[in-house]
């Protein structure tokens, strides 16, 4: 009877270890679970803020779409390409959307912080490979612009140099937006 004894009390004696074995894997995925559920809470409010931040350009830029889909070609503002056999007019194009030359709201606005014009006249430099916008606000007189930027094709951006009337001045039109409302 001591054998057995002996042997119940060896069994007794065993199972709190296979317990705390068993119990071992259990712990480590609980606490795998509660460090993947924190990280998965931190994304999704990260994400809702992203999502927020992004959602608002994303009004913004409909807003802009919308407000320049207001003015129509032929009633509000008449565009004139004469490039041709002068400078390409995907060349052209681009550069007057990054010099802000495509933008039809932003020039029909008539706000403070609006174009406010009523005529540009883009000339061509071939020599100084230059874009020179002449800008006539509202209410020009005569042929007198109210001013003018350039913009460098090499460079693809706004030349920041001196500008003469020589930079267009005997030089082609190559693109003429005029504002045809009042």
């Amino acid at each position: 009877m001591a054998d057995k004894d002996e042997l119940l009390e060896q069994v007794k004696s065993e199972k709190p270890v296979k317990n705390k074995i068993l119990s071992l894997p259990f712990l480590i995925i609980g606490f795998l679970v509660i460090v993947f559920g924190a990280f998965m809470l931190y994304a999704m409010i990260h994400q809702h803020v992203t999502n927020n931040s992004s959602s608002s350009q994303t009004s913004t830029t409909t807003k802009t779409k919308r407000s320049s889909s207001k003015y129509v070609a032929g009633k509000d503002y008449k565009i004139t390409y004469s490039n041709q056999g002068v400078i390409d007019k995907a060349t052209l194009d681009k550069a007057l959307e990054n010099s802000n030359g495509k933008n039809i709201s932003f020039m029909m606005d008539t706000s403070e912080d609006g174009g406010n014009m009523a005529k540009v006249e883009v000339y061509y430099n071939k020599d100084k490979n230059l874009l020179v916008e002449r800008l006539f606000e509202n209410g020009y007189k005569d042929d007198e612009d109210t001013h003018y930027v350039a913009y460098d094709l090499k460079n693809q951006e706004m030349f920041k140099g001196s500008l003469y009337g020589s930079e267009y001045l005997n030089q082609p039109l190559v693109y003429k937006w005029e504002k045809l409302t009042k």
